[in-house]
Order: C-alpha cells, then sequence, then structure tokens
C-alpha cells in the first residue's frame, strides 16, 4: 500500500510537465486517476471496436452485390485484418509498460474509427448503384430494357459477357474501391492491436489484487455483447436503401424482398466508427501510471467470505490473477530487444512441446474456424437458402446465436468454478460440449430449401439443361446477356432471369395501399401468356428458417461452454513461468490458422455451388444463384468437419489426462505402502533402522 509521500510522487509524475498537484487535487482525486473509471471507458471502447470490426461480416453479402465480388474475396476481406493485427501483436509484449498504455490505446482506437472512415469512402467515391446494368440511369427505361423488344435485323448471336460495356476505367475504378476497403481492413487491425492487451495489464497493475478477476470480468462480459450489436446494427441499416444520399427523381421501384436489393452497408461504419472515436476521447487524460487500488470492493468482500472455505481446488491460478508476474512478456521491460528475440525462439520451442498445450490449441483453432466461417457467412446463408432479407437474417444472428454463445460461456465458467473441476474434468467438460455441439449440427444437413427452377440455367454439371418450355421463344428479342430483374411464373414456379428471357413485351403496375406490384403480359415463353409477377419466386420453406437457427444457437451455446475449461487447460499445462507468453502464443495461433484462412476456406467452398454468375469485364464478378442442396451440403459439412476436429482433440486430451492420473495414483500408492513398512520396520528390526 503506498504511503502518502509514494502518491504524491506518483501524482507529480502523473501530471503534465511533472509539477505537483494541488492540495485540492489530492482531497478531491480525479475521475481520470480511478480504475473504475478507467475499467468502464475501456468497455465501452471494446465494445464500440468489436461493433466495428464485426460490421462488415453483417453486411458482407450486400458488399458482394456492390461490389462485384466473389465469396472467395469477400472473406479474404473479412480475414485481413487479422493481417494487420498479427504482424504487430508480437511487440506488445516486449513493450508491455515501456509506453504511455492510455495514450497509446487512445491513439489505436483513433485509427480504429479511421479504418471505419476508410471503409465508407468506395461508397462516395463510386457511382450511384445500378440495379438494371443494361439500361441507362433512370427508371423508365430501365424498365423497357428488361422487355422483349422484337429486333428488325436478324438476330445476332450474344456478346462476351460485359465486355462490349467494360472500359479500362470502369476496371481501374473497381479495383481501386477494393483496393481502399483491403487497406481500411489491415488498419482496422492495426488499430487494435494495442487496445486489449495494454488495457488488461493497466487493470490489472492498478486494481486491488482481489478485484482485478472482477473487473475484467465485467470488461469480458461488455466486450461480448459487440458483435451482437454489429449484427443488430447491420439488421437495421440493410433495410435502408444503398443510395439514399442520393436517390433518383421519383424514386426506386425495389423492395427489401429484392434479389437486386443493396442496403445502406456504409452508414453502419460512419456509426461505428463514430463511437469509437467518442470512446478513444478519455485515452488521452488518464495518467500513465495511478495509484494502486487501496480498498477492496465491499459486496466482493462477502461473497469471497462465503466461498473462500472451498477456493482451493479449482484455482492454481485463475484468469485475471497473477500473483507472480515472472514471464518473458513481464520481464521484457528489462530486457534489450536482441536479448528479447533470443528468449523467445527458446521458451516458444518448450511450449510447443508439451501435449496437451498443442492439443488444446488445435481444439480450439477447429473450433474457431467453424466460429469465424458461421460469423462471416451465416447471414449470406440464410438469405440463400430460405430467401429471407439480408436485415431478418442479421437479427436472427444477432438476437439468437450471439446471446447463445455468451450464455455458453458463462454457463462453462460457472461449471468449473462451482464443480471445482481439475484439468481431466476440464477435458471432460470440453469433451461433452464439442460432442453436443457435432450432434447437433447433424440434423442441419436436412433443414434447407430445394433450388429454385430457373429458366435456361444447368442446376449441376451433367444435367439436362434448365427449363425451356417453348425452345426459340427468345429468338425474336434482343435480351441482355448480362441483365438481372428476375420474374416468376406463379403458375409454374419457375423463375427467368428477365421479362425478356421470359417473352414478355408489356408491363403493368398493380397499385396497394402498402406498396404497388409489377407484373409482366404477353409472355410468349409462359404458358398462357403470363402474367409474370416481377421478383424472385416465394419458397415454400422458409419457415424453416427459425428452427434452424435454434438449432445453430444451442450448437454455439455447447461450443462456447469448452471455453473457459479449455483456457485454464493451457494455464495449468504449461510451466508457471512460462503461463503468460504461452496464452500470448495460443492466440497468435489461432489468428494465423483460425480467424485468417477460415473466412476464404469457407468462401471458396460457397463458391463451388454457384450456377449462374454475373459477369463485368470477362471475369466472374457475384453470384446470382446457387445450388442450395450443394450450398448446405457444403457448408454445413465444412462446419461438422472442424466440430469433429475439436471433438477429437478433446478426446485425445482426456484421454491423456486420464492416463497421467492413472500413474499419479500408481505412484502415490507406492510411496505409501514405503512408509508403511518404514513405520512399521523400527518395531520388527530396529537394527536396520539404522540403515
Amino acid at each position: 500500500m503506498p504511503d502518502k509521500d509514494t502518491k504524491a510522487t506518483m501524482d507529480t509524475e502523473d501530471t503534465p510537465g511533472g509539477k505537483a498537484s494541488p492540495e485540492s487535487q489530492d482531497s478531491q482525486p480525479s475521475v481520470f486517476h480511478s480504475i473504475k473509471f478507467f475499467v468502464l471507458c475501456h468497455s465501452l471502447l471494446q465494445l464500440a471496436q468489436l461493433m466495428i470490426s464485426g460490421y462488415l461480416k453483417s453486411s458482407i453479402s450486400t458488399v458482394e452485390k456492390r461490389f462485384g465480388l466473389s465469396s472467395q474475396t469477400s472473406g479474404l476481406l473479412a480475414a485481413f485484418n487479422e493481417v494487420g493485427n498479427t504482424a504487430l501483436i508480437v511487440f506488445v509484449s516486449y513493450f508491455g509498460s515501456r509506453v504511455h498504455r492510455p495514450r497509446l490505446i487512445g491513439c489505436g482506437a483513433i485509427l480504429v474509427a479511421l479504418a471505419g472512415l476508410l471503409m465508407t469512402l468506395p461508397h462516395f467515391l463510386s457511382e450511384p448503384y445500378r440495379y438494371e446494368h443494361t439500361g441507362p440511369v433512370d427508371v423508365p427505361q430501365d424498365f423497357k430494357a428488361s422487355l422483349c423488344l422484337p429486333t428488325t435485323s436478324a438476330p445476332t448471336p450474344a456478346p462476351a459477357p460485359s465486355n462490349g460495356s467494360c472500359s479500362s476505367s470502369a476496371e481501374t475504378q473497381h479495383l481501386a474501391m477494393v483496393g481502399i476497403m483491403f487497406a481500411a481492413q489491415t488498419l482496422l487491425g492495426v488499430g487494435g492491436v494495442p487496445i486489449q492487451p495494454f488495457g488488461i495489464s493497466y487493470i490489472d497493475d492498478f486494481a486491488h489484487n482481489n478485484n482485478s478477476p472482477l473487473y475484467l470480468g465485467i470488461l469480458f462480459a461488455a466486450t461480448m455483447m459487440g458483435p451482437g450489436m454489429a449484427y443488430a446494427l447491420g439488421g437495421l441499416m440493410l433495410r435502408l436503401y444503398v443510395d439514399i444520399d442520393r436517390m433518383p427523381e421519383g424514386g426506386i421501384s425495389l423492395t427489401s424482398k429484392d434479389p437486386r436489393w443493396v442496403g445502406a452497408w456504409w452508414l453502419g461504419f460512419l456509426i461505428s466508427a463514430g463511437t469509437v472515436a467518442l470512446a478513444a476521447t478519455p485515452y488521452f487524460f488518464f495518467p500513465r501510471e495511478m495509484p494502486k487500488e487501496k480498498h477492496e470492493l465491499h459486496f466482493r468482500r462477502r461473497v469471497l467470505a462465503v466461498v473462500s472455505k472451498d477456493e482451493d481446488s479449482c484455482s492454481e491460478q485463475s484468469p485475471g490473477e497473477f500473483p507472480e508476474k515472472q514471464g518473458p512478456a513481464q520481464i521484457a521491460p528489462d530486457l534489450t530487444v536482441i536479448q528479447f528475440i533470443k528468449v523467445f525462439p527458446r521458451v516458444l520451442l518448450r511450449t510447443l512441446r508439451h501435449p496437451i498445450f498443442l492439443l488444446v490449441v488445435l481444439s480450439q483453432v477447429c473450433m474457431s474456424s467453424m466460429v469465424a466461417g458461421m460469423a462471416t457467412f451465416l447471414p449470406k446463408f440464410l438469405e440463400r437458402q430460405f430467401s429471407v432479407t439480408a436485415s431478418y437474417a442479421n437479427m436472427l444472428l444477432g438476437c439468437l446465436s450471439i446471446p447463445s454463445a455468451i450464455m455458453g460461456i458463462m454457463v462453462g465458467g460457472v461449471l468449473v468454478k462451482r464443480l471445482h473441476l481439475g484439468p481431466t474434468r476440464c477435458s471432460a467438460l470440453c469433451l461433452l460440449g464439442a460432442l453436443f455441439c457435432l450432434l447437433l449440427s447433424l440434423p442441419l444437413f436436412f433443414m434447407g430449401c430445394p433450388t429454385h427452377q430457373i429458366a435456361g440455367i444447368t442446376h449441376q454439371p451433367g444435367t439436362q439443361r434448365g427449363l425451356e418450355l417453348f425452345p426459340g421463344c427468345m429468338e425474336p428479342c434482343s435480351c441482355p446477356s448480362d441483365g438481372f430483374n428476375p420474374v416468376c411464373d406463379p403458375s409454374t414456379h419457375v423463375e427467368y432471369l428477365t421479362p425478356c428471357h421470359a417473352g414478355c413485351t408489356h408491363r403493368m403496375v398493380q397499385e396497394a395501399v402498402d406498396e404497388s406490384q409489377v407484373f409482366y403480359t404477353n409472355c410468349s415463353c409462359v404458358t398462357g401468356g403470363g402474367p409474370v409477377q416481377a421478383g424472385s419466386c416465394d419458397s415454400a420453406c422458409s419457415h424453416l428458417v427459425l428452427p434452424f437457427m435454434l438449432l445453430v444457437s444451442l450448437g454455439a451455446a455447447m461450443a462456447c461452454v469448452t471455453h473457459t475449461p479449455s483456457f485454464m487447460l493451457i494455464l495449468r499445462g504449461v510451466k508457471k513461468e512460462d503461463k503468460t507468453l504461452a496464452v500470448g502464443i495460443q492466440f497468435m495461433l489461432l489468428r494465423v490458422l483460425a480467424w485468417m484462412p477460415s473466412p476464404v476456406i469457407h468462401g471458396s467452398a460457397i463458391d463451388t455451388t454457384c450456377v449462374h454468375w454475373a459477369w463485368s469485364c470477362g471475369r466472374r464478378a457475384v453470384c446470382r444463384y446457387y445450388d442450395h442442396d450443394l450450398l448446405r451440403n457444403r457448408f454445413i459439412g465444412l462446419q461438422f468437419f472442424f466440430k469433429t476436429g475439436s471433438l477429437a482433440s478433446f478426446a485425445l486430451i482426456w484421454a491423456i489426462l486420464r492416463q497421467q492420473d492413472k500413474e499419479e495414483g500408481t505412484k502415490v500408492t507406492c510411496s505409501g505402502t514405503q512408509q508403511q513398512l518404514l513405520v512399521s520396520g523400527p518395531e520388527k528390526k530396529p537394527e536396520e533402522s539404522r540403515v
């Protein structure tokens, strides 16, 4: 506990210019010298940071449509923030307390806010969104371009997709927009490097030893709400039209259910960036060091009085309590850069040779790969599989899956604490959680909608050509090769790419109270000539989306139950002096092996199920239609593969720890027998006791 002289010295160092603070400040300290206020600020900052990091995942399908990206490219974009983060995270353990941690956190948060603003730049630099690529900008001619207009001359072969309307400047602009988004994602990762590690170490340094775990628990609980808020924000923003700031005259004829609809994806980045900038402001007023918190929280003291009697069996060292900080990450301030580089490989190799550590990290890599793929592409999967809107898919994810994951983490922590689980029982709990997660994913293979019947499109390689009820019915029409304005024949439930592909020559609008309905008539490719309805055909099994999401949410909860016990296995599985660095190595491996490659792997798998691509300048752009059965089997199958890997790793951990327990029990039995012989020996053979 620091005395008055020590506190005065610390206050002198904290004030700008090294001047002593007035006596009035000593009696009424500033709010910026309170660790509780720092915990509040850091909780808000980490929540806002995760909100801006997760927002891109909530609008991934919208960004694909707006800029013509494949799922592989969008997955790479979503994972690119890990590149900047991983490249710099090693240096955090070296610098430690050498720097002014609150100010560095504030600077990192400002970079995160700038990255959010940079992500919105492509919206303002690009041309307004044209949902009908073949016609002029104004709406009436858009509809006319989609109709079947008989050619006066002999029909000519359809040109190569979009090559005729492509210019080098358009392709250059497209590459520039995508490059800006990749640069923004890199900057987002770089800005997030100092926020969590420096914030946790700052709280642990200046909080009361008994209050530190409570503060870190509050911090993590608030942080976990960030992804849920990101999906909720995405659900709200994607209901608005993308060009809400520059609407065309006469408005637009699209609704959010139209497959060509693009929501205001950029608006969420503006809101998130403003939130991060506001949360970063207080950090420039916190001191480099503050007086150690003197008093334990009263309500916590009463709780500890009840629990302390049977506390020791589970907590060799619980997360957040570091009574002796001996690891290289803490010794680093006493080392030069060269010495730190020499120490790091030795400890790294010693840690990686530990089988329990490697298996726990492998299981967490599999689980994190599953989570990363689901967080990135589950909204898009729901859109395509069940024909729901992007905003509704995000709302489902934010309101069901994220709270279930938070609940799973809390349940896992409570079970470890209340049942006083040792390493073997922790591994058994992880094994059960992974097993139930795997079993809950089995019904997902059979819950989905069949692929729409689309005229002229082959669903799978090797099958017959798509439905063409009247072959040659489109020959008199000059249908655009890259047009996309889907219409549906309600009698046969067949979908056509444009009214022109259905041979329709007339359009009529049926006015209604809430919204007008567009129909196309006199269609030569449709039985009876129509009419056909504008928009994609309604799905017959959209009601399955809620049961599907309930199973996904329960599986996420079961997977997250393993979070705390697996973390405890790492803490107890390595040497005491290597624990801090082992946790750092764990997070680095998770980033490199899971969070970076998993979105790209899932995106590539999704691309292989596409049956109709939109083309731009001779290259594949966004996918228009997927084979639903193939999409479901490959997306859920990839998730099943990672869950199986995690289950196998936890099974091996449990088997190894159980074998170690048996060996230790045998040693204890042998040593107990020897002690009994030594005790009974002096009575029978006193002479031999001397020997």
